[in-house]
């Protein structure tokens, strides 16, 4: 198997850039194998990786390939002119044969274990989790169905490995023509709740709440969804809750840390001596989630469920509604 390096960003795989292939406009697929040709990791359908860029960037992508494979990690990334610059480097910079750090594998959108049915919603790059879940579903037998939305046939993905899904009538393409209303009904398709259904989205932010207000009614727990850009949040919200200056407190040595308003518990904690590991900065990944002792809470992640939210936070974003919190380090 693959041995991981112990380096300063963390628990890292040294792969190698097999190939790179145009999947559709804007849109590079990239193999990452190890130069050896050992075993990787094992991962599950929706778990992502994190790529290590130069000059310190780090991003995360979906890996898009069935979970059967252990020979290789692939991932899909279109190229965002209005982005924070990851995904632009990643077309820039890398090559075939080029060595590059990956994370392990992570999963914050795992497909549920007691699913009779799955119905899968891609929204443009938002087909990458999905489709290593369709080939998940596949090998098990289970029954599902997939939509993918784009603008027209040349901002699709996979084109060619999803040509066998269409052709068992299981995946179903909507091209809306950069008119949304033009496209998928979302809320037609999910109208009624099926029995022992789960539904599971990902997708630009537009799409994303047109899912989210077509499946409010269905039961807890048969929905689930990953983003892969932070949605815009409501200041005003966040402001009347949150306190300004709080205290952070370290359970096993009584430490107490201050965070300034304008400071993330991340940074603080590192300030102070006491670092985490964090990699998004956006709770996103959930790589800097820490569970909490005492103390309230403002959660401004998008991977924590309620039942979670209870427990942990993500050091990244979070803010408390208390003077302060005791952290479980």
């Amino acid at each position: 198997m693959a041995s991981p390096d112990n380096t300063a960003d963390g628990r890292t795989l040294d792969l190698m850039v097999r190939q790179i292939r145009f999947e559709g406009k804007g849109i590079n697929s990239y193999e990452l194998v190890d130069p050896q040709g050992e075993a990787l990791p094992p991962f599950t359908a929706g778990a992502h990786i994190d790529i290590h860029l130069k000059g310190g960037t780090v991003r995360q992508y979906s890996l898009s390939n069935s979970p059967s494979e252990r020979h290789r990690y692939v991932i899909a990334v279109l190229r965002d002119e209005a982005g924070r610059g990851g995904s632009k480097a990643v077309h820039d910079t890398l090559r075939v044969q080029d060595r590059v750090k990956v994370s392990a594998p992570r999963n914050n959108f795992e497909l549920a274990a007691n699913a009779r049915k799955v119905v899968l919603l891609a929204g443009g790059i938002g087909v990458t989790p999905l489709k290593a879940m369709a080939h998940r579903l596949e090998e098990a037998g289970i029954d599902y169905e997939m939509h993918y939305c784009a603008r027209d046939a040349r901002c699709t993905a996979f084109a060619d490995e999803l040509a066998s899904i269409e052709t068992s009538g299981r995946l179903h393409f909507h091209f809306d023509g950069g008119d949304p209303s033009a496209g998928l009904n979302i809320g037609e398709l999910l109208h009624e709740p099926a029995h022992d259904t789960h539904v599971y989205y990902c997708g630009p932010a537009g799409f994303m709440k047109a899912c989210a207000a077509a499946a409010q009614h269905w039961p807890s727990g048969t929905v689930h969804f990953e983003h892969f850009k932070a949605p815009e949040r409501d200041l005003s919200q966040q402001v009347a809750g949150a306190v300004g200056e709080f205290i952070v407190k370290i359970a096993s040595t009584g430490q107490m840390i201050p965070v300034t308003p304008d400071q993330s518990i991340a940074d603080a904690l590192d300030e102070a001596g006491v670092p985490i590991e964090t990699s998004c900065r956006a709770g996103l990944c959930g790589t800097c989630k820490v569970r909490y002792l005492s103390g309230e809470v403002e959660h401004n992640d998008c991977i924590l469920g309620d039942d979670e939210k209870r427990e942990y936070l993500t050091a990244c974003v979070s803010r408390a509604t208390s003077r302060e919190l005791v952290l479980d380090l």
